[in-house]
């Protein structure tokens, strides 16, 4: 008590510095990590001037390896959203021996390195490879075509999504289910209703680091791919392909492209997961 009879009240002092200082080394890590390295790849293709930075880019070859990523990246992406909810879904919500085996296994393309990916799956999806044999009699083709490379852009993106919906999973209110079974409720009609705009943002959330994860993969598509021009050439392949010929501007001029692309698509999947999140909380 002071000496009016008011308490003392004890200031608080934060373990954290305060929001300046934080904000700061935030925005400095940020700007040294991601902003500068990006901002050089944009100067170092300004110096082209427009015409010849859209000769560059135009191409035929150029087109064609931004096709084939951003489809195969796209297609993975999905896949991974349908069999990731799944497997999210299984591994919450039911209890079986080798539960945790099962779990950890889904991290190991996050450990395994990209290149014994690629070969791994490159020996194993080749015509006589162990399951690219039993394909081959039907002529479906998988090492050396888009299809081998969608495959391993959902090896390496799939945890995720499963990584991104297991917390949320975790976090539904099992009575909200049960009071819906009360009510008469589907099991159809309770999924759809009450779980899936639950699960909306982060399954959009998994799907934006899948895309995201397997539009800049190199070392697992390398080897799987062929490397054809026009065919299965990708465009972290192709840029590469620049560097090694000394065309540093050709090269960076493709990845200022590419950096456009990526982030205007992933602008709208961050657009729509905040619809998502705004429409779940009204």
């Amino acid at each position: 008590m002071n000496s009016i009879g008011k308490p003392f009240r004890l200031k608080h002092k934060s373990v954290i510095p305060g929001f300046g200082i934080t904000m700061g080394f935030s925005l400095l890590y940020l700007s040294l990590l991601v902003l500068i390295p990006i901002s050089m790849v944009f100067l170092n293709s300004s110096s082209m001037g427009l015409k010849t930075f859209w000769e560059a880019v135009s191409t035929e070859r150029v087109l064609a390896s931004l096709q084939v990523s951003f489809t195969t990246s796209f297609l993975a992406a999905s896949v991974n959203v349908f069999f990731g909810v799944l497997f999210a879904w299984v591994l919450e919500r039911y209890s079986f021996p080798g539960r945790r085996i099962i779990d950890g296994l889904i991290d190991l393309p996050f450990a395994l390195p990209t290149a014994v990916a690629g070969i791994s799956l490159t020996t194993l999806y080749a015509e006589n490879g162990w399951i690219g044999r039993l394909f081959a009699p039907l002529g479906i083709k998988i090492s050396y075509t888009p299809l081998g490379i969608t495959l391993a852009l959902i090896f390496i993106s799939f945890p995720f999504v499963v990584r991104t919906v297991q917390p949320v999973l975790q976090s539904i209110d099992l009575e909200a289910e049960e009071a819906a079974a009360c009510l008469g409720a589907t099991r159809f009609q309770t999924f759809y209703k009450i779980i899936v705009p639950t699960l909306l943002p982060a399954i959009i959330t998994g799907f934006a680091l899948a895309f995201a994860r397997a539009l800049g993969e190199y070392g697992s598509v390398v080897f799987i791919s062929g490397n054809m021009p026009m065919q299965t050439e990708i465009t972290p392949l192709l840029i590469r392909t620049k560097l090694e010929q000394y065309d540093y501007a050709g090269g960076t001029a493709i990845a200022a492209v590419m950096l456009v692309i990526s982030f205007l698509m992933l602008l709208f999947i961050n657009l729509t997961q905040w619809w998502a999140s705004s429409r779940d909380k009204a």
